[in-house]
């Protein structure tokens, strides 16, 4: 019913402007083509004109609504680089559009055919295009180099200090691995992998492997205003690491590790007061599609303190240990149970 409905609207709607078409076509006729021309273009340049000026207005009112609905500031110190850029490209390009489309819609209406009036022909002009070809090109170099800088700084070699964690994507979640107290990550193998109890194919005649601990639920802990390297990979198809308050962004490339590394400025906690919202929480997304279950692939990240990221890391149970337990014997169990049930 509703798409009859659809139809005959649509139908209507080009009856009505078919009738329009009619009716200006006999106001020509009785009026004088010419005349009627005149009339329709200052019309269609007054309209122009004001379209611009609406069209302004609710640049300025929708970007006034929004702000309060955007990303907070970068929760990185090397994002603030990135925020920088931002706004400086958002500045240029702002400022070429304003003046640009308020040439466009002046001349518009300024030069509107009139009667007796005739437009000038210019074939070429050499100095116009020297100085519109140049000068894009310069801004659009520097705003390139600043990009450029910014990519270089967070994918160069992280600070020797700097906390190593290992993110690895798979379809559909995040895998993170925390080196253990040795500091060392070791090494993995593709064929060792197992969903049961190896899922990132740790080596385990590796001994730097025994004390690893693997994160299976995409929750990242990295401690505040602690240079933190991440290294990236994935299991099974190209994902995306997104950080988007922290301004960082690494493809997941299976088979090849790639590396950012940034700071982080604010604990989870600072920032929720920050937002004034008791449910911040900062986010892991993959920025990449990856299959039917793209959307659930969603981590947190939890910036804390060091003490309090050396309490986290204390409570953890190393990969190897979680998955070579000693099982309870059978009968100790029923004798627990018996005793359990007695009591």
């Amino acid at each position: 019913m509703s798409v009859f409905i659809l139809i005959t609207l649509v139908v209507i709607v080009f009856g009505i402007i078919y009738q329009i078409a009619k009716a200006s076509e006999y106001a020509a006729v009785l009026n004088g083509e010419e005349k009627v021309k005149q009339q329709t273009n200052k019309l269609m340049a007054s309209l122009l004109v004001a379209f611009f000026l609406l069209g302004m207005y609710g640049i300025v009112k929708c970007h006034t609504a929004l702000m309060k609905h955007m990303i907070p500031e970068s929760a990185s110190v090397e994002g603030v680089g990135f925020d920088s850029m931002f706004t400086t490209t958002l500045i240029v390009t702002g400022i070429v559009f304003v003046i640009t489309q308020t040439l466009l819609f002046w001349f518009v209406y300024k030069y509107q055919s009139r009667p007796g009036s005739k437009a000038a022909f210019i074939s070429h002009n050499n100095k116009l295009e020297l100085i519109w070809t140049t000068i894009p090109a310069i801004v659009m170099a520097g705003l390139v180099v600043i990009g450029l800088k910014n990519w270089i700084t967070i994918t160069s070699p992280a600070p020797k200090d700097a906390q190593i964690v290992e993110v690895v994507g798979k379809q559909f979640n995040w895998l993170i691995r925390y080196p253990g107290k040795d500091g060392v990550l070791g090494k993995r193998d593709f064929r060792k992998i197992s969903d049961e109890n190896n899922v990132l194919g740790l080596d385990w005649n590796d001994k730097d492997n025994k004390d690893d601990i693997i994160s299976q639920n995409g929750e990242l802990h990295i401690v505040v205003n602690k240079p933190v390297k991440l290294i990236i990979g994935s299991r099974d198809v190209i994902h995306d690491v997104g950080l988007p308050h922290f301004r960082m962004k690494m493809d997941a490339v299976p088979g090849i590790a790639t590396t950012i590394w940034f700071t982080p400025r604010y604990t989870t906690a600072e920032m929720k007061v920050k937002t004034n919202n008791p449910d911040f929480v900062y986010e892991i997304s993959c920025d990449q599609m990856c299959g039917k279950g793209h959307y659930s692939m969603r981590g947190t990240v939890i910036v804390e303190t060091q003490a309090e990221h050396d309490a986290w890391l204390a409570k953890q149970q190393s990969y190897w240990d979680v998955n070579n337990a000693p099982a309870t014997p059978a009968a100790d169990t029923a004798a627990v149970a018996s005793t359990t049930m007695n009591n």
